[in-house]
């Protein structure tokens, strides 16, 4: 009986150590820092929350509160990138994520969808938009609530745009257009913690393994899972015993689409500068098929040039070759194959192409195309260039020059002190 009493006793000093003053129960106060203890690390071997790109092709990987930014990185605060997060319902983790493809929709379009619980948050450019959070069922109706996985699927890749929601072993599948729903069963499918669209091909995350799937079928593909770790980021250690030295790398060609993906080109191969595993430059370019000289992007398109032949793909949710290419680059650019590299800088129309010690400038807006201006440069052989914010690199074997803009490089007469190709970018170790 004094056992019972004591019991008692503990158990209503408890209860009024979680009651405010109110009466109603409230758990004690934690330091405002208290997240920050716990930083995650995903080459520890970790299962994903979610995944998804923003509308520049940045990817995001989820754990708890915390998020990934890129392939490579430490993890970082959510809440520092997604403003607003922290404001509604204090989420301490999301359950599913996703870039909307809606291209009919500009207000709707590469808008990144978060899901916790019952709600759906809406961002854009990192910002929330106005009207959310909203209950799934409104924004997605026949979607239930919490959900393990999201992934979009562009028309073409499914038989229209639409979005895949994955609960337990069950699949739904929403029509962005209809909003119509049909659920089916993926028995042979992991259940997956988060879902990921890459190069065009889908892939189930569980645990620190994915296994990749078709979006319509379901269909599992060979020798699947694999450790995440060897391909969605870069950790030390991990598969670095595949990688050459960066002394003996070399590119083709390296470009930027509208979007802000990068590729870089080696052989019959490329790479996704945000990744780390190779691919063949026929699984997104099909018709080359030996290679490339040099390749740029311009006005939703990417000109690969191979020999005296350019082929031109338009950029959407895959690649597809325009009507009548391939065609002679002299037709196209007013220069005589096979050029060394092209580049360009945004917001410009001109495409400079490098061959031999000569760099040729050609204005895309003019019809017909020709060369406007050439100029010597102090290499005698250049393997790639691209131009971005911090000005132009010019690649020669395992090394790069950087200049501050194309005028810069046209008036050099000698090479100033070049980089060394680091780890950082491509896929190699020092």
């Amino acid at each position: 009986q004094h056992l019972m009493q004591y019991i008692t006793l503990q158990c209503d000093i408890i209860q009024l150590y979680f009651k405010g003053k109110d009466g109603h129960a409230e758990h004690p106060k934690q330091s405002d820092d208290s997240h920050y203890n716990a930083s995650p690390d995903r080459c520890a071997g970790i299962e994903f929350d979610a995944i998804a790109p923003d509308e520049k092709g940045t990817s995001y990987f989820f754990k708890g509160d915390h998020l990934w930014v890129g392939f490579s990185g430490p993890a970082e605060l959510s809440n520092g990138t997604f403003k607003d997060l922290d404001e509604y319902h204090h989420l301490g983790h999301v359950d599913a994520a996703f870039r909307m493809h809606n291209k009919k929709d500009s207000g709707d379009h590469d808008h990144i969808y978060l899901f916790l619980n019952d709600k759906v948050f809406s961002y854009y450019k990192h910002s929330l938009e106005k009207g959310f959070p909203l209950e799934i069922q409104q924004q997605f109706p026949g979607v239930p609530s919490h959900l393990d996985a999201a992934v979009e699927c562009p028309a073409g890749e499914c038989v229209t745009d639409a979005v895949l929601f994955f609960k337990g072993k069950d699949v739904y599948h929403f029509d962005i257009a209809t909003k119509m729903v049909k659920k089916k069963a993926w028995d042979h499918l992991p259940n997956c913690t988060s879902a990921f669209r890459w190069l065009e091909h889908y892939y189930c995350f569980h645990g620190h393994h994915f296994t990749r799937f078709h979006p319509v079928t379901g269909e599992v593909g060979e020798n699947y899972p694999k450790d995440a770790r060897h391909y969605f980021m870069r950790c030390s250690g991990l598969g670095d015993g595949k990688k050459e030295p960066c002394s003996a790398v070399h590119l083709d060609a390296i470009t930027a689409d509208d979007t802000g993906k990068r590729y870089a080109f080696r052989g019959e191969m490329y790479s996704h500068r945000d990744g780390t595993h190779p691919f063949p430059i026929t699984k997104s370019w099909r018709d080359v098929t030996d290679g490339v000289d040099a390749v740029f992007s311009y006005d939703s398109k990417i000109y690969l040039i191979k020999g005296n032949q350019v082929y031109i793909y338009k950029a959407d949710a895959h690649y597809t070759l325009i009507d009548g290419y391939p065609k002679p680059l002299k037709d196209e650019l007013g220069v005589q194959g096979p050029v060394d590299a092209a580049f360009m800088c945004e917001g410009e129309p001109t495409v400079f192409l490098i061959q031999g010690q000569k760099m040729f400038s050609v204005d895309l807006n003019a019809t017909p195309r020709s060369v406007k201006r050439e100029v010597s440069l102090p290499f005698t052989k250049v393997d790639a260039a691209e131009c971005g914010a911090d000005g132009v690199r010019v690649f020669v074997g395992s090394k790069y020059y950087k200049y501050e803009s194309p005028t810069i490089l046209s008036h050099s007469k000698v090479t100033p002190v070049p980089f060394k190709i680091s780890p950082k970018e491509f896929v190699c170790t020092e």
